[in-house]
């Protein structure tokens, strides 16, 4: 039930909340990195308000899944309140992004990664992060139910940091999820590309959830080969090479998501979408989703509510972008704001 079809409001016209444009179709709605709500205690309201309308509209929608691409919260480990960067302890930050999760447990499986923010103390000074204390492998018994395997984390634990799942749509084949670390370690992306590479998963659908792989449009929707933000670890793998060594090879992984990225303080600088041919010859779309600058930047409100919907239809191969704000649409007053409907944010690509 995903509305994501007919909706193009501008100002002055009907809003049309989402839907589905086939009622046979299901969807999977992706949240961009929520640092920007978890790190201001006036906006950690509005991340729950986005899985609050996940919840609510999970029938009408029929959604069968939820990705968050990481950067939970802006600071992993701090004990002493930030000047500017946010007004909230560490402590504050995970437990507003885990209640706000908290909403689906039971409800829907959702698979969230790790980005920089989400290690060390400030950022990615090493490998240490809380997000297994937030978000065990058995917190969500749906998630539990799909989840096939975990890898090692840097401390030889394993934690849903590097985890696979497989996840039975409605119709089609089933799909293969890796949800992998930020910047991945070297054996991380052996242990997925060996699990990929299994006889029982030739058939999946492949899909791998990381924080940093792309840059958006405005960079011409390239692959990451140096990080802007350099991690404080010699051990980690960017997006041009995860792309040459896991993606590109495994002919079953046919769908990258990640976030992190903002190239420009707009709507083009934070979404990027590009797709290649796989070493079997086969496409894979690899999609960038970040709105952590939008409303105010980086001391705004977080992301304005931005959600992207991707509609599966049944024909069993396409799949129709939409990008929706639920805060925009809960007033008559901005309602004509909660659509996004720029080539950029609105458009539908092919599985096969």
């Amino acid at each position: 039930m995903l509305a994501l079809l007919a909706a193009k409001p501008a100002a002055g016209q009907h809003y049309e909340a989402p839907r589905l444009s086939d009622p046979k179709s299901w969807s999977i709605v992706i949240v961009p990195d929520p640092q920007g709500y978890t790190k201001f205690k006036r906006n950690q309201p509005l991340l729950d308000l986005m899985t609050n309308w996940i919840e609510d509209n999970r029938a009408r929608l029929n959604i069968g899944l939820v990705l968050c691409t990481g950067d939970l919260v802006e600071q992993n480990y701090i004990t002493e309140l930030p000047k500017e960067n946010g007004d909230q302890l560490s402590s504050s930050q995970w437990q507003c992004v885990s209640g706000a999760f908290g909403r689906l447990d039971g409800k829907l499986p959702y698979i969230l990664c790790t980005g920089n923010h989400d290690y060390g103390t400030n950022a990615t000074e090493n490998r240490y992060s809380q997000f297994n204390s937030y978000f065990p492998p058995d917190r969500n018994p749906l998630n539990r139910r799909i989840l096939v395997e975990m890898a090692p984390n840097a401390s030889g634990v394993r934690t849903l940091e590097n985890a696979c799942y497989v996840f039975k749509p409605p119709f089609g084949p089933p799909m293969l999820v890796f949800s992998l670390e930020y910047a991945p370690r070297k054996a991380v992306v052996e242990w997925a590309k060996a699990l990929a590479a299994r006889p029982e998963y030739q058939k999946h659908t492949g899909v791998v959830l990381t924080h940093s792989y792309m840059r958006s449009g405005v960079r011409d929707n390239q692959r990451i080969v140096k990080e802007d933000y350099p991690p404080g670890f010699s051990d980690y793998t960017l997006g041009e090479t995860l792309w040459q060594q896991l993606v590109k090879p495994a002919g079953n992984i046919r769908m990258v998501f990640c976030g992190h990225i903002i190239d420009v303080a707009s709507h083009a600088g934070h979404v990027g979408f590009r797709t290649d041919l796989n070493a079997a010859g086969q496409k894979v779309h690899q999609m960038l989703f970040n709105a952590q600058n939008e409303g105010g930047n980086w001391k705004g409100n977080g992301g304005d509510g931005w959600l992207r919907i991707l509609e599966f239809l049944p024909d069993g191969k396409t799949v129709k972008v939409k990008t929706f704000s639920p805060l925009f649409a809960m007033s008559p007053s901005t309602q004509h704001l909660a659509w996004r409907t720029e080539p950029f944010d609105q458009f539908e690509f092919s599985l096969y």
